[in-house]
């Protein structure tokens, strides 16, 4: 019996021996383990950790939230089967009526002035018959929208408010590829959600979103409802407005685009004084410099942007400049590729007296044009302007930069379908991106053959068009109104 006390007593007394070393062993890792971890790191990430809240602190309350409706209609579910005219006989023409439904869309802005002026993105807002714009305390407050800007994105909407916190407008062109940013706004309508990244890039172009792109590139997360939010430095000062995102998903695959404020400030500008977008002209048709270009025209760098035509009695044509001019510095700044140049040029104030260096025959020359006004390009009739089909077709010119980033036949003309009212007749039939080539078997070349064509015709009349679709020449009728 003492045996067995004996062995129960000496197994006990391992037992404790063992769990007494297991727990020293564990309480030494868990002091070696916060011992890795020095004060002067803590001290460092926790400043890093204030420093960036005091920024989002800043410059949440004047991101907004912005919901918007508008009514989207939707052609009858049952075309062609019921264009048959012995289905009409019976079922009558109830099948074709468009249908309508109501359609909602999120999206954010930035509040940059305090009595109520909001910038945000074209797309946000585009279409829209009512915005809800939601602050950061909550407060509710109907939009207004101030004036649209589809060629950079760019729009400005306002509210009914006053002493508003704003966001400080930064200096974009300082901003170096690396540098810390913050996105915020309201990614599937999670309003004040704050991401951080860094620039990725600056000066992307050939993006595909809009006409005018030089957009800053950030991993920062961006997502559906970022749409015109802010990005802003380390200062908390805004230096661009999220536009668009690169995903084969739909989702965040770490590729974001925002409109610099270097443009959107000076778009921002132009619609709330004169309400539209003045933008500066020099009139020439330019492209990239390739290797057998640049040898060609016995040039020892392939910098630059070539001019392949002057507009007769524009800007450039009374400065001198000619077909086969290299233009290299504009306003002293290098100039390497079309977009930059084209950029450049669009946010200079028409009337300023310009510098441009020019290459030609293999010297340098200085040339000084006066910047001219962009010519409208987009024409979208007024209400009621046209009274046929054709009310509510926007058109642009075609231009060698349209058919280069299309991949259109060189000798195309026409004009380009570029927005159709929902309401207009020609909504379902025509499509952007058609060409019209002619009208009622009258050829077209430009807006003003559109314009003296379309005028004329008459309420009732159909329309026979001839459109450039798919790399293919088509006829298609438009009904009578």
């Amino acid at each position: 019996m003492n045996s067995k006390i004996n062995r129960y007593v000496f197994s006990l007394f391992i037992l404790t021996i063992f769990t007494f070393l297991v727990n020293f062993a564990n309480n030494t890792n868990c002091h070696a383990n916060e011992n890795k971890i020095s004060k002067e790191t803590v001290e460092i990430l926790s400043k890093i950790g204030q420093a960036t809240a005091e920024i989002v602190d800043a410059v949440k309350p004047a991101v907004v939230n912005i919901s918007t409706t508008r009514t989207i209609k939707t052609q009858g579910g049952f075309d062609p089967f019921f264009d048959d005219p012995f289905f009409r006989r019976f079922f009558g023409e109830r099948f074709k009526a468009p249908k309508e439904r109501k359609s909602s869309g999120l999206g954010s802005g930035v509040i940059v002035e305090s009595n109520g002026y909001i910038l945000t993105a074209n797309h946000v807002v585009q279409g829209s018959e009512e915005i809800k714009v939601t602050l950061s305390d909550k407060r509710e407050f109907k939009g207004k929208i101030v004036g649209t800007d589809a060629m950079s994105d760019i729009a400005v909407i306002k509210i009914e408010a006053k002493d508003l916190p704003v966001v400080k407008m930064g200096d974009s062109s300082k901003l170096r590829v690396g540098e810390t940013v913050l996105a915020i706004g309201s990614p599937y309508g999670l309003s004040q959600t704050v991401t951080m990244g860094i620039v990725s890039a600056v000066g992307r172009a050939n993006v595909g979103i809009a006409d005018y792109e030089d957009f800053i590139q950030t991993d920062a997360a961006i997502n559906p409802g970022n749409s015109g939010g802010a990005l802003v430095n380390v200062r908390g000062e805004l230096v661009g407005i999220n536009t668009a995102i690169f995903s084969t998903s739909g989702g965040y695959q770490g590729i974001g685009f925002a409109v610099p404020t270097s443009m959107a400030k000076a778009v921002m500008e132009s619609l709330i004084s004169k309400g539209k977008v003045i933008r500066g002209w020099i009139g020439v048709a330019i492209q990239n410099l390739t290797p057998e270009l640049a040898k060609q025209f016995n040039l020892s760098e392939e910098k630059g942007v070539l001019i392949g035509d002057v507009v007769e009695d524009g800007p450039a044509d009374k400065a001198g400049l000619q077909r086969g001019d290299v233009i290299i510095e504009f306003d002293g700044k290098k100039i390497e590729d079309p977009n930059q140049l084209r950029n450049k040029v669009a946010v200079t104030e028409p009337g300023q007296e310009i510098e441009v260096k020019i290459i030609r025959d293999g010297t340098s020359i200085m040339k000084k044009i006066i910047i001219g006004e962009l010519p409208s390009e987009i024409h979208k009739p007024a209400k009621g302007e046209y009274d046929n089909s054709l009310s509510g077709v926007s058109v642009q010119n075609i231009t060698p930069e349209l058919i280069e980033r299309l991949g259109l036949p060189s000798k195309i003309y026409g004009v380009i379908v570029e927005d159709i009212d929902e309401e207009s007749q020609a909504f379902g039939i025509l499509k952007e991106g058609d060409i019209i080539l002619e009208i009622n078997k009258q050829r077209i070349t430009n807006i003003k053959d559109y314009d003296k064509v379309v005028s004329k015709i008459k309420p009732g009349s159909e329309i026979l068009l001839l459109i450039y679709r798919e790399r293919a020449s088509i006829y298609i009728t438009l009904p009578g109104k």
